[in-house]
């Protein structure tokens, strides 16, 4: 079994005008996690983020959530794992994506940016796309039949179907916490692809 997860980055945008768009599904995911955890999160300036420190199996594990706005959430990361000395694959980012509907999710290492600013920026401080990747559905505007742009999209808060299905993702995603800090990969994959319908 591989090393497990030492340090989750929930992306997102600042601020409350932010806190229910799309685009924050990264963030709403790492609160959960901070929860299990039994971790708070803190301002830590020097690392541009709100940081939790909490524990597994007598390791430490950082939670993050980035104060830059999306496309420098590179700055946080960069900062954090330096600092931790840790090595991408020790990294889950957890981010919103338009090409997963609503109550999907699925994990992966390495890969593309496909276009997301947060992942773009990541990739490029670490110098590599080997760090993994929990992708929450929050669908398309074409998929789900709206006529905004991907830019008003993610930036707009999902309807209450998506909304709710986007929740139902959130509370699978709780259950492979263990196996992804643990570095049974393979498991949370199963468990949570298992799901997916």
């Amino acid at each position: 079994m591989s090393e497990g997860i030492r340090l989750i980055i929930g992306l997102g945008n600042p601020g409350a005008e932010y806190d229910k768009t799309r685009h924050n599904a990264g963030f709403w995911l790492a609160d959960q996690y901070a929860e299990k955890l039994h971790a708070s999160f803190a301002l830590e300036k020097n690392m541009a983020a709100w940081v939790a420190k909490g524990r597994f199996d007598g390791q430490p594990i950082i939670i993050a959530k980035p104060t830059t706005f999306m496309n420098r959430s590179g700055q946080a990361a960069g900062a954090l794992m330096r600092f931790y000395k840790l090595q991408p694959e020790q990294v889950l980012v957890l981010h919103d994506e338009l090409d997963l509907l609503p109550g999907q999710a699925k994990i992966k290492k390495g890969g593309g940016h496909a276009g997301h600013n947060g992942l773009r920026d990541i990739q490029q401080v670490f110098s590599s796309p080997d760090f993994w990747r929990l992708r929450l559905g929050i669908g398309h505007p074409r998929t789900l039949g709206l006529a905004q742009q991907v830019a008003a999209f993610v930036l707009s808060a999902p309807r209450a179907d998506e909304r709710s299905a986007i929740e139902d993702t959130l509370w699978r995603c709780d259950h492979i916490l263990n196996p992804l800090l643990s570095g049974d990969f393979d498991l949370a994959t199963q468990q949570l692809h298992g799901g997916n319908g």
